[in-house]
């Protein structure tokens, strides 16, 4: 694996940052994950406008372009011939002395990781996935804004800590539910669509927003709303979404099972995979001139 960082690529055994990194030293730092299908990253544009749209709200000013991001990522994704991959760009404040000023560092950081992606069993579409209610809360919007896709993570993991279920749903400190560890989350209702809203204190998915639209393209009543933790249990149907998952149905959240997946899940599952290959149609830009030996 090549790794690339500040504009050099480095093997994975010499891919190293500075102990005074901000990333490192206060998890003082912003990332976003893609994922790229037969060579093409999906929903570029959307996820480097959230990606500054976290840095501008930590005052992490991102002084390359879209271009130049752009460029990097490809260039990564070539460096490791991958079409189908996993790629995680991570911005940091930088390196500086030890101290919570930031006018300290005066360069960002930048990385860039990909891996081939690996598809999740076919079961885990066709016949879903457990999960539960996690008995940690989430960060309050107050204390943490959930719009920012940081490099703080420890409430995630420790939502997640030792756990046996593919993911973990938190509450807000109002008790109402917000989201999975690493993912959003659907329920349907009476053939309603429901998600809690950004106000409940969610980092707004890329995925999440997509579905949000299909669904009422297609005239599914969707309803961005609070939800207690007993609507979820009472719920017909439940799926979860984020860029590597896709759209995956949940069997079971704590003792309630789900007829999975329901007709909407289905429906939405259907239409994103159409979505994702519209997309990929349009982008006329031909990225790789690899020999089908060389491909992954």
């Amino acid at each position: 694996m090549k790794i690339f960082i500040n504009n050099r690529f480095y093997t994975e055994d010499r891919a190293k940052v500075s102990v005074f990194d901000r990333g490192l030293l206060y998890g003082d730092g912003v990332y976003e994950t893609m994922r790229s299908y037969n060579g093409r990253i999906f929903m570029l544009g959307e996820h480097l406008r959230r990606l500054r749209k976290s840095a501008e709200l930590i005052d992490l000013k991102i002084i390359w372009s879209d271009k130049n991001l752009t460029d990097f990522l490809y260039r990564t994704l070539r460096a490791n011939k991958l079409k189908s991959a996993y790629i995680r760009l991570t911005v940091t404040r930088g390196i500086g002395p030890i101290g919570l000023d930031i006018k300290l560092c005066k360069n960002p950081t930048l990385m860039i990781i990909t891996k081939k992606f690996i598809p999740y069993p076919d079961n885990y579409y066709t016949k879903g996935v457990k999960i539960c209610m996690s008995e940690i809360r989430r960060n309050h919007p107050l204390c943490i804004d959930p719009q920012i896709k940081s490099l703080n993570f420890l409430n995630n993991i420790i939502a997640r800590l030792h756990g046996k279920y593919f993911e973990y749903i938190m509450l807000n400190l109002n008790g109402y539910v917000t989201e999975g560890t690493v993912s959003n989350i659907f329920l349907v209702k009476d053939s309603v669509l429901l998600t809690p809203s950004i106000e409940s204190g969610i980092l707004p998915g890329i995925t999440r927003e997509i579905v949000i639209s299909l669904a009422r393209k297609n005239n599914i009543k969707t309803l961005e709303t609070l939800i207690k933790p007993e609507q979820l249990c009472s719920a017909d149907e439940c799926f979860l979404t984020n860029t590597s998952i896709e759209i995956l149905p949940v069997k079971k959240i704590d003792t309630r099972q789900f007829s999975s997946p329901g007709k909407i899940t289905q429906f939405v599952q259907s239409e994103f995979k159409n979505l994702v290959r519209r997309k990929l149609d349009k982008d006329k830009v031909i990225l790789y001139n690899m020999t089908k030996d060389s491909s992954t």
